[in-house]
């Protein structure tokens, strides 16, 4: 059996912890029942020796199985990581939605992506990261009483993502702590209306508006502080006609939109400016959550 997740981008400038899109970059977990337990990783994470030890993905995956069987079964499990992780990029989301997903289909019982997504919160507070990876494309998401409610938009082929990858990891967690207790009244209207208008002009397909639209005074500047190479990558995707350049989650990931015809050439000066970055250009991804046995 076989499961996958894509990659997410969450925030997008001003919706905090609440807008977010998937790409088409995933992990893939492929398990089945063995005589004895065993994981192996291929891609990102594969050499890292503590993964095999303390694995997230096992905890969740035992703790649903167990719960959903009353039994314990041994399984292999292979993971094929493109996420990055602790880069902004939803590893730690693909892990969760994947494991919750996985321990369902191994004990037989098929649930909705909605259920899937609702157990998901337990591990992730906040939704603008799993409502993507679970539902795809573009999510604007809330919780109300321990649930998410989310709207979905499908994102178009003509659109692509390019995002800069750092070679240093942000911290989640860490960078949570370099935001204020508070925010000014000035600053939360500022925020409110350009959410608002965002999530309206991917709804309306008002890609145009998005520059505009993405400005963001609650989080983006503070956690860019911590690699100011990013102040740089965002003017230059701006300058370079970029449709939209945000922090992707808590970074250090740069998440740019660019129509098809634009892409290549936008990635091509960031890899010329930043050769110290990775650098890709990505589709969107529309599916989310994907099992196939």
């Amino acid at each position: 059996m076989t499961v996958s997740v894509p990659a997410t981008s969450a925030n997008l400038g001003p919706g905090f912890d609440s807008l977010g899109l998937a790409v088409n970059l995933r992990n893939i977990v492929e398990f089945h029942p063995s005589r004895f337990f065993s994981v192996s990783i291929k891609g990102e994470g594969e050499s890292n020796p503590k993964l095999k030890g303390n694995n997230l993905f096992v905890s969740i995956f035992n703790e649903h199985y167990n719960r959903l069987t009353q039994k314990k079964q041994s399984f292999k499990f292979t993971f094929y990581n493109e996420i990055p992780m602790s880069r902004g990029l939803g590893s730690s989301s693909a892990v969760i939605v994947s494991a919750i997903a996985s321990a369902h289909e191994a004990a037989g019982i098929r649930v909705s992506k909605r259920r899937i997504l609702n157990h998901a919160l337990v591990y992730e507070s906040h939704p603008d990261n799993i409502t993507p990876a679970v539902m795809g494309g573009f999510n604007a998401a809330m919780v109300e009483k321990n649930k998410v409610f989310s709207q979905k938009k499908h994102m178009p082929e003509y659109l692509k993502a390019v995002v800069v990858i750092p070679n240093k990891q942000m911290n989640t967690s860490k960078s949570r702590t370099l935001l204020p207790k508070s925010y000014s009244k000035e600053n939360a209207i500022y925020n409110l209306s350009h959410t608002a208008l965002t999530v309206a002009a991917f709804f309306n397909e008002d890609w145009e508006m998005l520059k505009l639209s993405t400005g963001d005074r609650f989080h983006q500047k503070l956690r860019m502080k911590l690699l100011p190479e990013l102040f740089a990558v965002q003017k230059l995707a701006y300058d370079s006609g970029a449709l939209m350049s945000t922090l992707s989650g808590s970074g250090s990931t740069f998440f740019s939109m660019a129509y098809d015809d634009d892409a290549e050439l936008l990635a091509a000066k960031f890899k010329q400016k930043f050769p110290e970055f990775a650098v890709k250009v990505l589709d969107f991804d529309n599916n989310g959550l994907m099992i196939e046995k």
